[in-house]
């Protein structure tokens, strides 16, 4: 009998299962580009980690008083994205163990996550990480994206779940918000450093200051393994 018996664990995708900031940034660098913005760094798109890309482009749009609608200033940056997430994504390999230890304990598994279907499919597919994780929610499918509760609430009612049997793991503060407010425990893993005392951080039920570097799986096992203890 699995440990783990009761708890379902629901991923965010970028920065948290891979590192696809690296390709979010450059899509939207490209695109702003072409619409006449011609000095966004990479400190300008650290301010929209976490953020859904129709809440990114929204503000873009505001911010630099772009002539173009937020869809068609979607679609050319989910177009770039999916170009460059096709190409190359890179699976965390401690996140891709987490994933493999999961399944062989038959834990139910699901992601949630501010980018686009299409740009969640593609990124699953090419690091292969489909092969384990058959549920999926978009932000696009949802009322709200975080720092709402929607996309948990709704991959939890997909895994047939209750919220307070639910673990997430967030890189960024709206998902770490969105997890709390969906009544979930959650394991933050900092993609910012920078951010790591960020209030919404504080609501973690594990917080590993040094993201990705202090992120092991078995140690995020153990601990799963622990609380599940404390469940029963």
């Amino acid at each position: 009998m699995s440990m783990l018996r009761g708890i379902s664990v629901i991923f965010d995708l970028d920065g948290t299962l891979v590192d696809s900031e690296p390709n979010y940034y450059e899509a939207g660098r490209q695109t702003l580009a072409e619409y006449g913005v011609q000095d966004f760094t990479w400190a300008d798109h650290e301010r929209y980690v976490g953020i859904s890309t129709q809440e990114t482009v929204a503000d873009w749009k505001d911010r630099y008083g772009l002539s173009a609608s937020v869809d068609e200033l979607l679609a050319a940056k989910n177009r770039r994205y999916l170009e460059l997430a096709r190409g190359a994504t890179r699976a965390y390999p401690q996140m891709r163990s987490f994933v493999e230890l999961l399944a062989a304990e038959g834990v139910p598994m699901a992601v949630a996550s501010g980018s686009s279907p299409q740009a969640i499919a593609a990124v699953l597919t090419g690091t292969g990480l489909d092969a384990h994780l058959h549920t999926v929610v978009s932000a696009d499918e949802v009322a709200h994206g975080k720092p709402a509760p929607d996309v948990f609430l709704e991959a939890a009612r997909r895994l047939g779940a209750a919220s307070s049997d639910c673990v997430v793991l967030e890189d960024a503060a709206p998902g770490a918000a969105a997890a709390h407010a969906a009544g979930m425990r959650c394991i933050a893993i900092p993609y910012v450093p920078a951010q790591a005392d960020a209030p919404e951080f504080a609501t973690a039920s594990l917080l590993l200051r040094g993201g990705q570097k202090e992120f092991t799986a078995r140690s995020a096992y153990d601990w799963l393994v622990s609380s599940a203890g404390g469940l029963s």
